[in-house]
């Protein structure tokens, strides 16, 4: 396997890897309006990610390096295409980390009440619009000889895309419902698991919509094979829930947003960014990509770093994995 081909499968990587992670928390920070009750029940949210949610993001920041490293020319297409959109995304996820930080400075109700709104709605807002990019990248946009987009904002809105958001919305709130459940004991739990069952059904009908209209237009043999991979995982979690079994259903809504991803993956191969102007001016994996000698010292880079991340996020998630509750909030005014 080349070089360029071997980069483009490590950032499908990564990328699978941020959205199987940071999913789960952006479902966590949609639920704290969903779900949540009161302030104390916002808090056993916020808390179950709290010591996970920054290194998860870690995955997003590796991927764009490694696209930019990597696949230079995919990384000015995409960034100055898709600039207003990502953006806005970049924004949310400023945001939300202040938010998460600020939240607790200060005990006033009005405080703790407007990050917590901010929480929500850059929680919701980034799950929508990296569905709504990905979906773009898949079907084409208008990308000239120049290797540059010529089109507009909205042409990005095409019913395609915004069928690919709101996909990513619901999976990734089905996804963090299942991992509440997981983490939590009592009556949220019980409430979250119900909330997973039900978004569920209408993940798994929005997904599968979804994944048939992108196979009947770019798919091939082995991608429909990883289509129906992620819509059988998908039922296997709803039915995981529905039987009580948490952690089950965690990891099969993981495969789910795994394979959805690779399936997208797949049917953009050997293409990075298709043209829908003229398929000759589409970027690929051999016309965008760095020098060999730029990805050789990346390979050898990355081949040291990768374990050591993966072993100490592997510890984070140990050190933290037991179940939390209201009784563990000793006070829910600060």
């Amino acid at each position: 396997m080349e070089l360029p081909t071997v980069w483009f499968v490590l950032i499908a990587v990564l990328w699978i890897g941020y959205f199987f992670l940071e999913g789960f928390d952006f479902g966590v920070g949609v639920l704290t309006k969903l779900l949540a009750r009161d302030r104390t029940e916002k808090r056993v949210l916020i808390n179950t990610i709290g010591p996970v949610w920054d290194g998860n993001e870690v995955w997003l920041l590796t991927a764009a390096g490694a696209t930019f490293a990597a696949f230079p020319d995919w990384y000015a297409t995409l960034f100055s295409g898709f600039y207003l959109p990502l953006l806005v995304i970049l924004l949310c996820l400023i945001v939300r980390g202040v938010a998460f930080e600020y939240r607790a400075k200060r005990p006033e109700e009005r405080w703790q009440h407007n990050w917590e709104q901010a929480i929500f709605w850059t929680s919701l807002v980034p799950a929508f619009l990296w569905g709504v990019a990905f979906a773009n990248i898949v079907r084409g946009v208008e990308i000239d000889a120049s290797k540059e987009y010529v089109g507009s904002l909205l042409d990005l809105l095409n019913p395609f895309a915004l069928l690919g958001g709101a996909v990513t919305l619901t999976l990734f709130t089905f996804h963090g419902a299942v991992f509440t459940a997981l983490k939590t004991v009592g009556d949220i739990r019980v409430r979250a698991g119900k909330l997973a069952l039900a978004l569920g059904l209408v993940t798994a009908a929005l997904s599968a919509g979804f994944l048939l209209w992108t196979q009947s237009t770019r798919g091939d043999g082995t991608s429909m094979v990883v289509a129906a991979v992620a819509l059988a995982a998908l039922a296997g979690a709803v039915g995981a829930i529905r039987a009580g079994r948490e952690g089950w259903s965690f990891a099969l809504s993981g495969v789910t947003i795994a394979a959805a991803f690779a399936m997208l993956f797949l049917t953009l191969f050997p293409n990075v960014m298709p043209s829908s102007l003229d398929p000759d001016w589409s970027l690929t994996v051999s016309n965008s990509a760095s020098s060999p000698y730029t990805l050789k010292i990346m390979t050898w880079c990355s081949a040291i770093a990768t374990p050591l991340v993966l072993l100490y996020q592997g510890w984070t998630y140990w050190v933290f994995r037991k179940r939390i509750g209201t009784q563990h909030i000793a006070d829910a005014t600060h």
